[in-house]
């Protein structure tokens, strides 16, 4: 017996020595000799070898504590053990990142997993405006080692350097360090108002030095349990 076709050839695993690696555009590959990572619980879709599980909820009682003041959180499961592990969020874009001695600022929704070697923190973003948006919180990674991030489509990294920068805040996926961040209110004027406006009234404004990264579709509302239920304001940017 034999089976014919190129399948299992062409789809065949990706041979890295990186402890983060994309399997292709929808699948992330990490290699679990490297230690433990951590990763938005329920995203293993397969593994090899010896790996375990542990969900950490939204990571230790400082976090949840902000989670409760915040409603905002992200889940996260720890990953450890031997072999390699097969991390994927809805078939959504993966990007990985390494990051040395560095920090970004990341939209919870769009976190997939990061390095266990790598601090991680909700934050709210001080801004004017901000009690009117009703909060913005973000999720901060700062250290050395892997982060691996979903887009929906494929992302532009905008260099706020160049031109003042605005985008809308379900499209913005991360923000790097040096990178300011304001909210823009842009109400089109009284006669917009009255035609019902053109939906992007409340703008994320970016200056200083360092990129952006925008998605090309707008990030849905996320529960305090993961579950995507639909578009919501600032507060409501992570889950």
């Amino acid at each position: 017996m034999a089976i014919h076709g190129s399948l299992l050839e062409e789809f065949k695993e990706t041979e890295s020595r990186d402890q983060f690696v994309r399997q292709n555009s929808k699948l992330l590959k990490v290699r679990m000799d490297y230690g433990p990572v951590n990763a938005r619980l329920g995203s293993m879709v397969a593994y090899q070898g010896d790996i375990r599980f542990a969900n950490r909820g939204s990571g230790g009682l400082d976090k949840m504590l902000k989670k409760a003041m915040t409603g905002e959180g992200v889940p996260i499961m720890e990953c450890s053990g031997q072999g390699e592990l097969f991390l994927a969020d809805d078939a959504a874009d993966v990007q990985v990142l390494y990051l040395e001695n560095d920090m970004i600022s990341v939209n919870g929704a769009n976190v997939l997993a990061f390095s266990s070697s790598i601090d991680w923190d909700i934050h709210r973003v001080g801004v004017r405006g901000g009690a009117m948006a009703g909060g913005l919180f973000n999720v901060s990674l700062r250290g050395s080692g892997y982060v691996a991030v979903t887009t929906k489509g494929e992302p532009v990294a905008l260099d706020v350097r160049q031109a003042p920068t605005f985008a809308d805040a379900h499209a913005v996926v991360l923000w790097t360090a040096g990178v300011r961040m304001d909210v823009r209110v842009d109400t089109g004027g009284l006669g917009s108002l009255i035609r019902g406006g053109t939906g992007e009234t409340i703008q994320m404004a970016f200056s200083g030095d360092g990129h952006v990264l925008v998605q090309p579709a707008e990030n849905a509302r996320t529960s305090g349990s993961g579950e995507r239920s639909g578009s919501g304001g600032f507060a409501d940017l992570l889950g």
